[in-house]
């Protein structure tokens, strides 16, 4: 299935083109039709040779409704753009064209109707230099007329060539519907309906609701599914839905609300730096989005970059188109591209300048953090905060050179914006830390150490079972806290007695003592090690409690474990 929304100045004939290629009204509501004015979204379809079905989205003109109209048509792929032989362009035809330009559609058809009322020569030279320079330039022109049915058969074949250029998204893509309808149907429960652009929806699937009153998104389970007024196993994008939610209240859910894959790509944002098409808008601003209108603050940043902050998380990605529309002033109509749904706070002075340069240097280039996407700028802002907040701990106390993950986050989102821990790990894994624990440090092999342990991690590589007594320790300084460091550097094995042994002392004993004649005793297995009984008995008993030597009645041992075993 396409989908195609509807544009073009009021009482142009939209609806009337739409029932002349359908045979269905598209006016829903009684009002609609009683006063000949489309208020609301209407909805209708047919089927096309070699395409299918092609639905339509018919969208108001009135510039009263100028938010229903966008609803309509941000979700939609195509456009039909209307204007009448006998009225010429008019001022919502002129500010349908900056939303369809804003949001970059590119797929279209020209209808210039009513040319059984006017010569359409005209309205067709006027309107197609009205197009050039934006996203519909160039598109191909039909002349109709929907009463006599003339040019009728022409714009159906046009509608099939569009059907044929626009792509169709892979059927695996995530899952985002912009909600655009919904109501309760007796015994079946709440039904929403929307425009799904890609992805798959079926009976039985679990989608993310958001926004919701946490913030959080809220699973909802699929009763149903619909398409053209059919029930269906499963709908493939694009296409026209209608869902069935158990368990959703009517209430709950409406227009501007948006039904999610669980394993979503999209940030849960109240917030986004943009490029906006002009700077010429106040600070505050209506955002559209999908089926979405909010109240959002503008904050420029610098050039043609900016800050946008709403309250109602709403799921967006870089490479969003978004309009953005002065209320109360006609024609006030702004594109925006999205360049990261992460906004990282701005505190001190030239913050916004030196964001606004970041996102500019990084040229919409993108990275995937922990299955979501943020622009290559704050990523790399992330990843040098992370490291240089361990880096800083590791200076100031060697022997300690970890944070813990908790704190990590608080003070890298303080700082530059962070989500959760999630992210975090995601980020230090790629910045080459180490999380264990709860704990984030440099790579082991990466950590500056003081001399004397230096000196004993030295020793212990070049023989694992070398032990260094405690009079050694004494004069390397190595009291029980840098012994404790020693343990925690990475396979540094510390037993009773502040014995420490090599990262390969397990794997050594037990080839050695496998060399034996079984059982053993300890007096061979020390000659075997050549080691002292101070190292000797705790080993053994280490050995012992994994279950890699077994101690017999006698006192005599065998190995019971693999000889390539580490400890």
């Amino acid at each position: 299935m396409s989908v195609v929304a509807t544009a073009g100045h009021v009482d142009h004939g939209k609806s009337a083109l739409v029932r002349a290629l359908t045979g269905m009204e598209p006016d829903r509501w009684e009002a609609e039709r009683r006063r000949g004015l489309t208020i609301d979204l209407g909805y209708a379809w047919t089927t096309l040779p070699e395409v299918g079905p092609v639905a339509f989205v018919d969208v108001p003109g009135h510039r009263r409704f100028i938010g229903n109209m966008l609803s309509g048509v941000g979700p939609a792929a195509g456009v039909l753009l209307v204007v009448a032989a006998d009225g010429g362009w008019g001022a919502q035809s002129e500010e349908h064209l900056r939303a369809v330009h804003a949001l970059r559609l590119r797929h279209g058809v020209l209808a210039v109707t009513r040319a059984d009322l006017a010569d359409p020569g005209p309205t067709l030279a006027a309107t197609r230099e009205r197009l050039r320079g934006t996203s519909l330039e160039g598109i191909p022109a039909v002349t109709v007329s929907a009463r006599t049915g003339a040019g009728i058969p022409r714009l159906r074949e046009e509608l099939t060539a569009l059907a044929r250029r626009m792509p169709t998204p892979p059927a695996d893509a995530p899952v985002r519907l912009w909600v655009d309808r919904s109501f309760s149907v007796r015994g079946a429960g709440t039904v929403v309906t929307g425009t799904l652009s890609a992805g798959r929806v079926g009976s039985g699937d679990t989608l993310t609701l958001r926004p919701d009153r946490g913030g959080r998104g809220r699973p909802v389970v699929l009763r149903g599914v619909h398409s053209m007024d059919r029930a269906v196993p499963e709908a493939r994008g694009p296409a026209r839905v209608a869902l069935n939610l158990r368990g959703v209240e009517v209430a709950e859910v409406g227009r501007g609300h948006a039904l999610l894959s669980p394993d979503q790509p999209w940030w849960p944002a109240t917030g986004a730096d943009v490029l906006l098409d002009d700077d010429a808008l106040p600070a505050e601003v209506t955002l559209h989005v999908g089926t979405a209108a909010v109240p959002a603050r503008l904050r420029m940043l610098g050039g043609s970059h900016a800050r946008l902050s709403w309250e109602p998380h709403l799921p967006l990605v870089p490479g969003d188109r978004l309009i953005l529309r002065e209320p109360g002033r006609e024609g006030a109509l702004v594109g925006a591209l999205v360049l990261d749904a992460v906004t990282p706070p701005l505190r001190r002075t030239g913050a916004g300048r030196h964001r606004a340069h970041a996102l500019g240097a990084a040229a919409g280039r993108t990275v995937v953090v922990a299955g979501r996407t943020v622009s290559s700028a704050t990523a790399s802002a992330w990843r040098e905060a992370l490291v240089e907040l361990v880096a800083r701990q590791a200076a100031r106390d060697p022997l300690t050179p970890w944070v813990d993950a908790d704190v990590a986050l608080a003070e890298v989102r303080r700082r530059v914006g962070m989500p959760d821990l999630t992210t975090l790990r995601a980020v230090a894994a790629d910045a080459g830390l180490t999380a264990e624990g709860g704990r984030l440090r440099r790579d082991a092999t990466a950590q500056a150490a003081p001399d004397g342990l230096a000196v004993v991690l030295a020793r212990l590589r070049a023989d694992p079972l070398d032990s260094p007594t405690r009079p050694e320790l004494d004069r390397l300084g190595l009291g029980a806290r840098e012994v404790a460091a020693a343990a925690r550097a990475a396979g540094v094995l510390r037993l009773p007695g502040d014995v420490l042994l090599g990262v390969h002392a397990v794997e050594e004993t037990l080839r050695r003592l496998d060399g034996l004649a079984q059982p053993f005793t300890a007096a061979q297995a020390r000659a075997a090690l050549g080691t002292s009984r101070r190292v000797l008995i705790p080993l053994l008993e280490h050995l012992d409690a994994r279950g890699l030597t077994h101690r017999g009645a006698d006192g005599r041992r065998r190995v019971t474990g693999r000889p390539g075993l580490r400890g």
